[in-house]
């Protein structure tokens, strides 16, 4: 907790105040306030409770720490490119990020049986480099077949699973419940939500024709394109919508590990009206 504090000590009213002054200061304040957000997320995975957890977290609960692990360690890199102006790249590593938080937030939300399915589900291309073995791949005969044959049986039997474990999974496209993550967004958070932030990032992360008009040309007057080798600048107010994603899991998380206190809460509780409050003004700011 001592840490997080450190963190937010300089938020004082002075400094607020002087953050929210104009448009420029705004953006200022904004890229330190995410990336504060990001190292305060970096605590919450450090922290336990003893007495539930005196040495580390259990298979049932590494999976879930892992994707927050992850989710801070991408809101890093997006505050990064943020400060390098390159919208280009943000598209592509926020819907990773969006992800993570949100098969996160969903794992939290059932037994430990759906986090054993998501466990299983990642095997998916394992067992099938598995079924190269057994078809007699010659690629499983060089060096780097045999590390990477060795790394998924050594997994494997770190879980206690073999090639005969996987037949719900199958029966289920390798999906968890069977469920699209269009359905599990849709649960955790708001199927309107889905097209004008996860989905429309899949175009980054694939490329599509509209993506193509967006990043990668430039257009005529004359109705014909020709190449755009630069990078688009980046407009930070679109940070502030990511948030909604990722607080909750970090919540949900330290109610888990019963390390979820008065201070904790107050913690996080900020975060949201901080970043409430950046919105509203980014909104009032920015005309058009």
């Amino acid at each position: 907790m001592e840490e997080i504090l450190s963190i937010t000590k300089k938020y004082d009213e002075a400094y607020v105040q002087e953050g929210f002054e104009n448009l420029e200061s705004l953006k200022t304040f904004s890229l330190v306030f995410y990336k504060d957000v990001a190292a305060i997320y970096d605590c919450i995975t450090r922290i336990k409770n003893v007495e539930r957890n005196p040495s580390g977290f259990s298979i049932d609960d590494a999976p879930v720490l892992g994707l927050l692990v992850r989710v801070w360690k991408l809101l890093n890199e997006v505050i990064a490119y943020y400060e390098q102006d390159n919208a280009e790249i943000i598209s592509i590593i926020e819907r990773p990020l969006i992800e993570a938080a949100v098969v996160a937030t969903y794992l939290m939300s059932h037994g430990d049986d759906v986090i054993v399915d998501y466990r299983k589900c990642s095997y998916k291309d394992r067992l099938r480099i598995l079924r190269d073995l057994e078809s007699g791949s010659a690629f499983y005969e060089t060096k780097a077949g045999k590390r990477l044959l060795k790394s998924v049986q050594e997994k494997m039997a770190f879980e206690g699973l073999t090639k005969d474990d996987f037949d719900d999974q199958k029966k289920n496209r390798w999906r968890i419940q069977g469920k699209t993550f269009f359905d599990i967004f849709a649960e955790v958070e708001h199927e309107d939500l889905y097209a004008a932030t996860y989905g429309m990032m899949s175009e980054s992360i694939h490329g599509s024709w509209n993506e193509s008009m967006d990043w990668c040309l430039a257009k005529e007057d004359d109705g014909t394109f020709k190449a755009y080798p630069f990078h688009y600048p980046a407009d930070v107010r679109f940070a502030s919508p990511m948030l909604r994603f990722t607080n909750k899991p970090y919540r949900l998380w330290l109610q888990r590990i019963d390390a979820y206190d008065d201070g904790l809460k107050a913690q996080l509780d900020w975060i949201e009206r901080v970043n409430n409050a950046l919105f509203l003004k980014f909104d009032e700011k920015f005309d058009g």
